[in-house]
């Protein structure tokens, strides 16, 4: 299948330790306790944009440019996206964005940069002809293995990248309420062993699942579960790393709920990524805006230096034991220095944090 380019060049390359080390030291690292964290090896920004909201607009798009222009020369080096957003101009807004910073004047090199998207609902203009009915669900959703190769064509395209960093199987509990669970976990390891493919390939470097409410209910998805699939389709050194949550101060479930068992003990989805080895990254942070005011005045004592709610919300979730990155939906370059300020500011203090969350803030 032909598919339409983007972007004039693709980026060889892929995050590395040595490359996220260099950019997180250019950028203070040293100075700025807490902010960059390590995952897989790789040293990453503790605020990440993401991409999701906005118009299907040329505004728009140069809109997120800018603000991905401005997070990256921040500091940010993590960075969400999905071929659904926007349908797929988020994707082609970032790309742009990247491919500018990399030529010159060279202000940032691709392998310091760790870019993650997401392919699961079937987008407008770029579902492949060849599926057959039974690998979509719900008229909307695949997760088979001819759809994830064709989604990470796309978005290598859109991205002008040669190897996307982390590639999500999104929203994969959408099939839930269509099909059986010995069914669901069947095509969770077909679409694994595609993507153990795709990582020999050189098209990805890790995989993952970015859920809304699979790891945080009791009835939904088992990470425990979906780890044995990858360790038994790749072995011990499978690339299954990654997965991604809404955590925030209205939804703490991440946090709170401890409704999986592992090594005979009853776990948070946190606790059970941190045991399996698997990076945490939160999206919702700030919960597209809700979270921007009226927040109790508990934070703002707990957290002095910071001077908007947003900030507070994005250093709440940042604080989390657990999460490595707390992602921000950023449309603007102006919302990226606000949400930056955070970086001056250490994380809280576990002593801090627990009085906040017990507050009931």
């Amino acid at each position: 299948m032909q598919y339409e380019r983007y972007n004039s060049i693709m980026l060889l390359g892929r995050a590395t330790p040595e490359a996220t080390s260099r950019f997180a030291a250019r950028h203070g690292g040293l100075n700025r306790v807490g902010f960059y964290r390590t995952a897989q090896g790789c040293s990453v920004s503790s605020i990440g944009i993401g991409t999701y909201l906005g118009e299907r607009s040329v505004e728009t798009d140069t809109a997120y440019i800018q603000a991905i222009l401005a997070a990256i020369q921040g500091g940010v080096n993590v960075i969400d996206t999905s071929l659904n957003y926007r349908d797929q101009r988020s994707e082609r807004a970032i790309g742009q964005a990247i491919i500018k910073l990399t030529q010159q004047p060279r202000t940032v090199d691709r392998d310091e940069l760790m870019v993650c998207t997401k392919a699961g609902y079937l987008v407008r203009g770029a579902v492949p002809p060849d599926l057959e009915p039974t690998d979509i669900v719900g008229g909307m959703h695949s997760m088979a293995p001819a759809f994830l190769a064709d989604q990470i064509e796309r978005s290598r395209l859109n991205l002008g990248l040669e190897t996307i960093d982390v590639f999500y199987l999104h929203n994969p509990e959408t099939q839930f309420g269509f099909i059986e669970q010995a069914e669901f976990y069947a095509r969770i390891q077909s679409a694994f062993t595609a993507l153990e493919e795709a990582v020999a390939a050189g098209k990805i470097q890790y995989y993952g699942a970015a859920t809304w409410e699979g790891f945080r209910k009791s009835h939904a998805l088992s990470l425990t579960r979906m780890a044995e699939i990858a360790q038994e389709v790749g072995g011990t050194n499978h690339h299954f790393r990654f997965i991604q949550l809404p955590f925030n101060l209205a939804m703490p479930e991440a946090f709170t709920s401890r409704h999986e068992l592992l090594d005979g003990k009853m776990m948070t989805p946190l606790e059970v990524a941190q045991r399996l080895s698997i990076t945490v990254v939160s999206s919702a942070t700030i919960l597209q805006g809700k979270l921007a005011h009226e927040l109790p005045d508990t934070l703002a004592e707990q957290m002095p230096g910071l001077e908007t709610d947003a900030q507070m919300a994005i250093q709440f979730g940042r604080s989390t034991p657990g999460i490595t990155t707390a992602l921000v939906g950023m449309s603007s370059a102006l919302h990226v220095k606000e949400n930056l300020a955070v970086a001056q500011a250490q994380p809280l203090d576990e002593q801090k944090y627990l009085y906040i969350y017990q507050a009931g803030a």
